[in-house]
């Protein structure tokens, strides 16, 4: 297709004005805007006029397949085993990926799961990984393809190959304030996923005070519209609508998140991790064909930990190595008896990220030995003097503006008083 033709002038002005993009018109633009024909201040003015207007189902369908169209798409026909995969818009203290794969894994199923890089208060999967010795996230179609084959759970890094459209509009989103449009957030994750290949997908869906979508109906919007697209494409989808107002388990950090996983690996593990690691795992395996799967029974006798040994090592980690602690370390102690009621994720989610277990920039490094670890949950009863959580760093001086994004941030009641979770853990299911 030709860059002239169509007017990118004119077609700003369509969506500016509330009016909707014919397919040959989206397929044109991401087209072009893939090759630099046209140029990121006009693709910004696109991005704020969608924000703005929305988009109709059909406009966001054809935006998906253009950026699906952009690059490569991964086949895993010629595996012998089924695949299903997992995307969670992510949230504080989200390391369900990690013993979720294996865990799936363990069925005989192939779990070909590209993950990402955390950036601002979520962490990302391959950062939590890192922290153990001599793992790499980075692997040759080759070895990805033997390592399905082989034992079936892979998490590595995407390559550049994947919906490259998707690429460059993701960072023009993020400095222009068009992040949270739905159409942009939608087109985004499932041009990833299907070009991923899958032949099934299971959304993690969050809503609350640290996710990326805070309000439930946006989420189930966000939901919905994406389980169409993987639908529409031929992906069986389905989705989860799970609650991140308190943060997931009771490790938020790179490192300590791992131990948290192996622990739910071993049969232990904090009740909200394994609750959901065990739902995601019933949805993934039922679209896989496998049906009455006894997924606890992998967890608790040892073959989900046999999977994960087996895929730490296939890429280059020591599962029996000592992971990374934080050299300077600050405990919060319970000022009074009570009962704790309430723990937002956001202010949990920035101050970890202060004491350097996230990145203000995708070039920034993280330290995995920084985090937070939580002692108490909201519904725990407490006495003065108990510690609540404890800050992990390299530098002690990082705990100030640690401990100032936790004002107000949880709260002690007495016996009786309502616990602030904002629900039950999974509030809905989708497909």
């Amino acid at each position: 297709m030709s860059p002239e033709a169509f007017d990118v002038v004119d077609l700003i002005r369509t969506k500016r004005d509330g009016g909707v993009l014919a397919t040959p018109e989206i397929d044109w633009l991401v087209d072009a805007y893939t090759r630099g024909y046209v140029a990121d201040e006009q693709m910004s003015a696109m991005t704020m006029a969608i924000f703005l207007n929305g988009m109709e189902r059909r406009e966001i369908r054809d935006l998906t397949l253009a950026m699906i169209a952009s690059g490569e798409r991964l086949d895993f026909s010629g595996l012998s085993k089924r695949t299903t995969d997992k995307h969670s818009t992510g949230g504080v203290g989200d390391k369900i990926t990690l013993p979720l794969a294996p865990l799936v894994a363990s069925f005989g199923v192939a779990v070909p799961q590209l993950s990402g890089r955390g950036l601002g208060h979520t962490g990302g999967t391959l950062d939590k990984l890192e922290s153990i010795p001599g793992w790499r996230a980075t692997l040759s179609n080759e070895e990805f393809m033997a390592q399905l084959e082989d034992s079936g759970a892979v998490i590595c890094a995407a390559g550049s190959g994947l919906a490259p459209a998707d690429g460059k509009l993701y960072a023009l989103r993020d400095i222009t304030g068009t992040v949270e449009a739905i159409p942009l957030i939608a087109s985004s994750i499932m041009s990833k996923k299907i070009a991923e290949g899958t032949a099934a997908l299971v959304l993690d869906v969050k809503f609350g005070s640290g996710a990326f979508m805070q309000d439930p109906a946006r989420s189930r919007e966000l939901a919905e519209t994406m389980v169409a697209l993987g639908r529409d494409a031929g992906v069986a989808t389905r989705a989860l609508l799970t609650n991140m107002n308190v943060p997931l388990g009771l490790a938020i950090g790179n490192a300590n998140e791992v131990r948290e996983s192996v622990e739910v690996l071993a049969g232990g593990g904090p009740a909200d991790v394994r609750e959901l690691t065990v739902a995601l795992a019933r949805e993934m395996l039922e679209l896989a064909g496998v049906a009455d799967a006894d997924v606890e029974g992998a967890l608790d006798d040892g073959r989900a930990m046999d999977a994960w040994n087996t895929m730490i090592r296939a890429q280059g980690g020591d599962p029996e190595a000592a992971l990374p602690t934080p050299r300077e370390t600050h405990a919060v102690l319970a000022e009074r008896d009570g009962i704790l009621v309430a723990q937002a994720a956001l202010p949990f989610g920035i101050a970890a990220w202060r004491l350097g277990a996230g990145r203000a920039r995708k070039e920034d490094p993280v330290v995995h030995s920084a985090g937070i670890d939580l002692h108490k949950k909201p519904g725990d009863a407490v006495r003065a003097g108990e510690p609540l959580f404890t800050l992990g760093a390299e530098d002690a001086a990082r705990f100030d503006r640690a401990l100032e994004a936790l004002e107000g941030a949880y709260r002690i009641g007495d016996e009786g008083e309502p616990v602030e979770t904002g629900g039950p853990l999974i509030a809905g299911r989708i497909g």
